[in-house]
């Protein structure tokens, strides 16, 4: 070669070389609606995510669990928040819950925190117990999203159908709380986190109650589902406990990311809590040593390979 032809060679090196023309890994991180808890915690996630080299870190609002699962499947999102009923509805391949067939290229980060069944009506809706949403409008969330699929699942355990209501509304929580304020709708089931804003904002502005859901229709629901409570004062003008279901949440990425990728993923997550418990304070309830424990699809091995790191799996 010229001396030229190697001076051009060389700048041409140079260039593709730069950072800025270097080609990115995608970290999509797939949450929930804004006025849920999944999108903070995304949010929060994705700024401890940013510093992951070679990365490029994005967060997405959808419509929840089941929506976020078909993604990874498909390959556009890299980690995805989840409940653990759709989770397991969408490595068995459940049509009925939205999954056309089985999602083998799931995999666990880990599990977070678990989502309470929280069922909210207007005092003046005279409605104070799951029989009573006979006849009433009922918000069930998104269609298709992990919280609809609670509200069949609840409503199905307590001798309840769709077809009982007098009216069936697919809102996303903030519409709920809107309708709900303006009388437009008796009640909302919301599942997720305790203290998430919507209801927080509902109860602030307008005289509700809380329905329980009685510990027999739990065991009716079996796993994942487990008895609950939510402890009295959570929201404004909630005077006592009430009894409730709960079901845990997860983090979850795709078999298609590396294990470098997911070990980073897993270990700056893990290792950020007290960032998480900032963002929401159901952040507080994660805990590191039971992370790796009893989900209903395999821990991807990046993530095994932390949890063992950390003394929290054998080798």
């Amino acid at each position: 070669m010229t001396s030229r032809s190697i001076a051009v060679a060389m700048a041409m090196a140079s260039v593709l070389l730069t950072p800025a023309a270097q080609a990115q890994s995608p970290i999509n991180v797939l949450t929930g609606g804004e006025s849920g808890v999944y999108y903070p915690l995304g949010v929060t996630i994705a700024k401890i995510y940013a510093d992951i080299p070679g990365t490029k870190v994005q967060v997405e609002t959808t419509a929840g669990s089941v929506e976020n699962l078909n993604r990874l499947q498909q390959g556009s999102g890299q980690i995805a928040f989840a409940l653990g009923d759709s989770l397991r509805d969408a490595w068995e391949g459940d049509a009925d819950a939205g999954f056309k067939g089985k999602l083998d290229q799931l995999r666990v980060i880990g599990a977070l925190y678990p989502n309470t069944i929280q069922i909210v009506a207007a005092r003046a809706s005279n409605i104070a117990t799951l029989a009573d949403l006979k006849g009433k409008s009922l918000s069930v969330g998104a269609p298709k999203s992990g919280t609809e699929l609670n509200a069949r699942a609840i409503l199905a355990a307590a001798g309840l159908s769709y077809a009982d209501l007098r009216a069936v509304e697919y809102l996303s929580f903030a519409e709920s709380t809107t309708r709900m304020n303006k009388q437009q709708l008796d009640a909302a089931l919301q599942s997720a986190g305790l203290g998430v804003v919507s209801l927080r904002e509902l109860s602030d502005a307008t005289d509700v109650v809380l329905v329980p859901v009685p510990r027999d229709v739990v065991a009716k629901l079996g796993a994942p589902f487990q008895p609950g409570v939510i402890p009295a004062n959570t929201y404004q003008g909630q005077d006592k406990d009430i009894p409730s279901a709960m079901v845990m949440n997860y983090l979850v990425t795709s078999a298609a990311v590396s294990d470098d990728l997911a070990y980073q993923m897993t270990r700056l997550v893990f290792d950020s809590l007290p960032e998480l418990a900032t963002a929401h304070f159901v952040g507080s309830e994660i805990r590191r040593e039971t992370a790796a424990e009893g989900g209903p699809v395999p821990l991807h091995p990046g993530a095994i390979r932390y949890y063992k790191e950390k003394g929290l799996m054998k080798r």
